[in-house]
């Protein structure tokens, strides 16, 4: 059995440590029944089902049909851009508001895109804040400031 499309592989490895690990440290819930689930139940089957997605992709990356593939290199700077945009959304949000925080995390993620461009990502910028006031500010009540703190005193 040869590997055909690394890509798929490793894609498939992922998804099986990560299934395994939701699996190991849900274990410290309890799982429960079907008919009466635990706080352990989701976790597990879904640690379950994602390992099991993970065995099926490294396998059919076995397949005769599958093209040969190598690994790209990691870009690691448009990682590490959508890793800080994320950071600095969870720091941002309490103290900065809503407004600002989701303006940093499309801002900053949206540069590390190839594709980057000021308008599209204005664009984004303007849609999202709309639908993040309207699904969590007045559909679900959530209770986080929508703009800086020091704006509200």
């Amino acid at each position: 059995m040869r590997i055909r499309n690394r890509r798929d592989f490793w894609s498939g490895v992922m998804f099986l440590v990560l299934g395994l690990l939701f699996v190991v440290f849900s274990q410290a819930y309890q799982l429960g029944t079907p008919a009466r689930m635990g706080p352990g139940f989701f976790p597990t089957m879904l640690g379950a089902i994602l390992g099991l997605l993970g065995l099926i992709v490294m396998w059919r990356s076995t397949a005769r049909s599958n093209p040969e593939l190598r690994l790209e290199s990691v870009g690691w700077r448009e990682l590490w851009l959508v890793l800080l945009a994320v950071g600095l959304f969870g720091a941002a949000l309490t103290q900065l508001g809503m407004v600002v925080a989701v303006a940093l995390l499309i801002g900053i993620a949206a540069i590390a895109s190839h594709e980057f461009n000021w308008k599209e990502t204005l664009g984004s910028i303007v849609v999202l804040l709309v639908l993040a006031d309207l699904v969590f500010v007045r559909g679900l009540e959530l209770q986080f400031p929508v703009w800086p703190t020091f704006l509200a005193r």
